[in-house]
C-alpha cells in the first residue's frame, strides 16, 4: 500500500518545540513516579523527533546502537523495515542528550551492556509498541497536540523537517528514514511543494 501523506500528518514548528519543552521540563524536574519514567520518555519523544525512527526500530535501540562520537554521532537501526540495516546521523542536541541518558541509567542502576536495551518498561522488560504509543499520547495531550496525531507523526514531522534544512536533498531524506525506494520519500516533496503555494496565492481575485 503506498504511503500517503498531507499536512495534516506534521506537527507545526510551534507543536514540536511544545513538545519538546513539556517533556524536558518534566523530566529535569522529576515530575511523576519512577513507574511513569518521565526521563524515559523525553529521550524517547525526541529520538522520534530528531531521528525519524519507526516505533519499532526505537523499541529494538540497545546500547551498542547509540554511537556518540564526536563529529560523527549515529543511531543504528540493525532490522529496519525489509530487515534492512542502516545508520541514521543525529545532530548535537540529541548526541549530548542521549549521552546524559546513558549516563542516567547507569546510576539509577538499569544495565547498560552492548546488547541491553536502550529503552526499558518499569518492570524492566522491553518496551512495547504500544507503551512508546501511550507515551507520545499522554505528552501530546499535556501540551494540546490534537488526537489525529501519533508518535508516528514524528517520522512525518521529522522527514518535512529534514527535507527543508538540507536543502530539499531528497537523497538523504530517502538514506535517513531508510525508504527502499526514492518515490516513497518523494511523497514529502510533492506534499512539501512550495511552488504549490505560490500558485495558489497567485490565482486571479
Amino acid at each position: 500500500m503506498p504511503l500517503e501523506v498531507t499536512h495534516e500528518d506534521f506537527l507545526s514548528p510551534e507543536q514540536v518545540r511544545a513538545l519538546k519543552e513539556h517533556c524536558r521540563r518534566r523530566a529535569e524536574g522529576g515530575e511523576g513516579d519512577r513507574r511513569e519514567r518521565p526521563v524515559r520518555d523525553w529521550a524517547i519523544i525526541h529520538v522520534a523527533l530528531d531521528a525519524g525512527l519507526r516505533v519499532s526500530e526505537i523499541c529494538a535501540l540497545q546500547i551498542r546502537d547509540v554511537i556518540l562520537d564526536q563529529g560523527h554521532s549515529s543511531l543504528i537501526v540493525r532490522h529496519g523495515k525489509g530487515n534492512k540495516k542502516r545508520g541514521v546521523r543525529i545532530g548535537a542536541s540529541l548526541r549530548e542528550h542521549l549521552a546524559s541518558f546513558i549516563a542516567w541509567k547507569e546510576i539509577v542502576g538499569e544495565p547498560t551492556g552492548p546488547t541491553d536495551p536502550l529503552f526499558i518498561s518499569s518492570r524492566g522488560g522491553p518496551l512495547t509498541r504500544t507503551a512508546v504509543y501511550r507515551i507520545f499520547r499522554k505528552n501530546a495531550d499535556a501540551v494540546g497536540i490534537p488526537r489525529r496525531f501519533s508518535i508516528h507523526s514524528c517520522r512525518h514531522t521529522y522527514a518535512s523537517l529534514l527535507y527543508r534544512a538540507s536543502n530539499y536533498n531528497l537523497r538523504l531524506v530517502q538514506k535517513q528514514l531508510g525508504h527502499r525506494s526514492i518515490q516513497t520519500t518523494q511523497i514529502y516533496a510533492d506534499v512539501l511543494n512550495e511552488d504549490a503555494a505560490v500558485a495558489v496565492e497567485n490565482l486571479p481575485q
